[in-house]
């Protein structure tokens, strides 16, 4: 028996459409509209992780019932529950899209935990009013993969929603992966997704849009004391709430770019209807890890022309985003003076935090700019893979006689492990080398350093494309192992050596390894 405590926030004090299910429709002076889940024919549950589940207070034993199938799957809603989608807009691609809202994703209710409240939201379970004439469903592909990262992001030590479990619907769903006409059948599936607010800036932009300056009070009120409770220091907000409300997004976001910018997470997507209040990592379609470090690559193949959303240009990606969120924000704050040095703070916390961060990468007490600008132009000039790149330079010691021999694993093309570019790795080397000394680093307080800021194991998108080619064939237990490794991305753990290892030539151009889709 599943005994959850639903307090259900957003619904009970903020408005909503009068009408309920899920006829496409323009809303107006409501953030939210009422609608079932669809039933799922056939759920069977595939996976659930049991730390998100003792984070809800739940069992295994109730996680292997088939209640948990049914609730989880959007077939059977519980007493409580207050099933909903919620309407916001954004900027798709730097271009205004109006209404988007919550097309394939259902929020099942809010419950108190011991780490605060937690809204369950369902991803698959059907159409919403704000479907845009699609089905509201998701493929096991697609949900797989947003089920596999939204754990590793959290090993990562990187802030992300959390997933419950990932659930089979017995039904199949036609898709067009690649967008190339060719539409096909996939095995259907459900993921439930856990944050304590999926509040997302497009929420503000909507109601900026539709000009509703009192609901917006009234909404950025609710957020404020309700997921940032310490600026709601006063009954009444007001400006300066306001204002500190959006430098703290400002530096959420600023964190969350560094910490992607640290582990080579690409997000493929940055729309401001993907960026979340909390500074979370949110949907993850067309996500995509470096392999090679290639600052102009990006995932998605909806971006594959302009590159907008590509490694390198997602801190500044993030902070037009802000921008956009900023302007909703004016008609509450009124002067933009202190907005535009919010965003100008944006970029000298992100850039203080970068250089910190690129010092720690190297094992270095403090950021040479000379040192790291050399580096990232001979790994972006050379097929270097940016994960075992940055592990093998933590075990290069003072005293080796061969500098390069623990960097050449790294290396896609072994011609480049010689001639005039290995010399000028290898100068580097021994400049980075004599840097550390000069900074008082041992060669252990470097890799320990190093190895507790750089990942070894990462969810590769080969890696997740193999567990994808099993479970679409009904075996499970690549996903069992990729889940296991990911919980302990820092440590060797050798017996699972061979996830470590750079991509295979044969993944280098494979649809959902190389390039995917927004279905993807």
């Amino acid at each position: 028996m599943l005994n959850f405590t639903f307090d259900n926030q957003f619904t009970a004090q903020l408005p909503g459409d009068s009408e309920t299910g899920s006829r496409q429709r323009q809303l107006s002076h409501s953030l939210f509209a009422r609608v079932q889940p669809k039933a799922a024919p056939q759920p069977e549950l595939i996976h659930f992780s049991k730390e998100v589940a003792t984070l809800l207070g739940l069992n295994e034993e109730q996680c292997r019932s088939e209640e948990f199938v049914q609730v989880f799957s959007g077939t059977k809603v519980l007493p409580g529950m207050d099933p909903h989608a919620t309407c916001y807009g954004g900027h798709q691609f730097g271009n205004w899209a109006g209404q988007l809202g919550d097309g394939r994703a259902i929020n099942l209710g809010e419950i108190n935990t011991a780490q605060g409240h937690l809204m369950l939201q369902l991803k698959g379970a059907g159409p919403t009013p704000f479907s845009r004439s699609a089905d509201g469903l998701a493929v096991l592909r697609s949900s797989l993969r947003e089920y596999l990262c939204s754990e590793a992001m959290f090993h990562l030590g990187i802030p992300t929603t959390r997933a419950l479990s990932l659930i089979g619907t017995g039904e199949g769903v036609m898709r067009d992966i690649l967008y190339d006409g060719h539409p096909a059948s996939e095995p259907g599936a459900v993921v439930c997704r856990v944050s304590a607010s999926f509040v997302r800036f497009g929420h503000f932009q909507m109601l900026a849009a539709r000009q509703e300056t009192e609901l917006l009070r009234q909404f950025t009120d609710f957020v404020i004391e309700r997921e940032f409770p310490h600026l709601a220091v006063t009954k009444a907000l007001g400006k300066d709430q306001y204002l500190a409300f959006f430098n703290d997004v400002c530096e959420r976001t600023a964190q969350l770019m560094v910490h992607w910018m640290r582990v080579g997470f690409v997000h493929g997507v940055m729309n401001t209807d993907n960026l979340s209040i909390l500074g979370e990592t949110i949907d993850y379609g067309p996500y995509g890890w470096l392999d090679n470090f290639d600052p102009e690559w990006t995932p998605n193949t909806t971006d594959a022309g302009n590159r907008r959303y590509r490694y390198s240009q997602q801190p500044a990606i993030a902070q037009w985003n802000l921008m956009q969120l900023a302007n909703a924000l004016l008609p509450l704050i009124e002067d933009p003076k202190p907005l535009e040095v919010a965003l100008t703070d944006f970029a000298k916390i992100y850039q203080q935090s970068w250089q910190s961060m690129m010092a720690a990468k190297l094992g270095l007490t403090h950021f040479n700019d000379n040192l790291n600008n050399r580096l990232l132009n001979l790994l972006s000039s050379s097929e270097i893979d940016m994960t075992l790149f940055f592990r093998a330079l933590a075990d290069v010691r003072q005293d080796d006689t061969d500098l390069m021999q623990p960097l050449t694993e790294a290396y896609y093309n072994s011609a480049d492990t010689q001639g005039k570019t290995a010399a000028t790795m290898h100068q580097w080397v021994e400049d980075y080398l004599h840097e550390a000394k000069q900074q008082d680093r041992s060669d252990e307080e470097r890799r320990r350093l190093m190895n507790a800021t750089n990942p070894k194991y990462l969810l590769r998108n080969y890696l997740a494309q193999l567990a994808i080619d099993d479970a679409e064939q009904g075996d499970y237990k690549k996903v069992d192992t990729l889940l296991e490794i990911l919980r302990h991305p820092y440590d060797k753990q050798p017996e699972f050596q061979s996830y470590a290892e750079k991509r295979p030539e044969w993944a280098r151009n494979r649809a959902g390894c190389s390039m995917l889709s927004c279905s993807s």
